[in-house]
């Protein structure tokens, strides 16, 4: 599979300067991961398309107003999480606009990270186009790139901006894919299970079965 920079900017929706910058690196990833058919790519495609806004957004920004927060992470940052509309409670109102302290309290005690006064949290805010976060995830990227004999991969762990760089990002991306066996969904069209392994929900569905249209469409071009 060989990915131009015309098919992703059609497929993407970037401009023509962000698409030449990655159609190397998505085209190696696609071919290390056997993300090798219109299907898959398409899927694969639509997907870091919406986590990266168009491959323009690589590094979680978490400038949270409160409002932003409670309506994110309810259960966290809302009054009640059940409510409609959702109420900030006084730790949203503590943290809105100061995203690493966001990202350290959100972040905190999970996927490997330390606790909130590690900062582990913001070094290892989502980053590269799938948004890969937290230091296990990190490690576990590092360590599936290495065991497929690519080579220079680096300490992601103790160099966690490496993932900011189209070579790395699309190839952790495409680790994440590999990981959670997406081909396999993507072979049966189970579109909107994949967004749940990716998401953990369907936040953002509608864009992404967009964005998968328009990539199939790009690829039978």
């Amino acid at each position: 599979m060989i990915l131009t920079a015309s098919t992703i900017q059609q497929a993407v929706g970037c401009s023509a300067a962000v698409a030449a910058q990655w159609a190397q690196p998505l085209t190696d990833t696609c071919n290390a991961f056997a993300i090798s058919t219109a299907k898959r790519v398409a899927a694969f495609l639509a997907q870091v398309g919406h986590e990266s806004a168009g491959l323009s957004r690589v590094v979680e920004g978490l400038n949270y107003g409160a409002q932003g927060l409670a309506d994110t992470w309810p259960s966290r940052y809302a009054v009640d999480p059940k409510a409609k509309p959702k109420k900030p409670n006084d730790l949203a109102r503590a943290l809105e606009r100061k995203p690493a302290a966001i990202a350290n309290n959100a972040y905190a005690n999970r996927m490997g990270n330390g606790a909130e006064a590690s900062g582990d949290g913001y070094r290892y805010r989502g980053r590269g186009p799938i948004q890969n976060t937290g230091r296990a995830n990190y490690g576990a990227i590092r360590d599936a790139l290495r065991a497929k004999g690519i080579k220079g991969v680096p300490d992601f762990e103790a160099q966690p901006e490496a993932l900011e760089q189209p070579k790395w990002g699309a190839l952790a991306a495409g680790a994440f894919w590999d990981a959670r066996n997406l081909n396999k969904l993507a072979d049966a069209g189970r579109f909107d299970d994949i967004t749940e392994r990716v998401n953990g929900g369907q936040t953002g569905a509608a864009d992404r079965r967009a964005r998968y249209a328009r990539a199939l469409k790009a690829l039978a071009a």
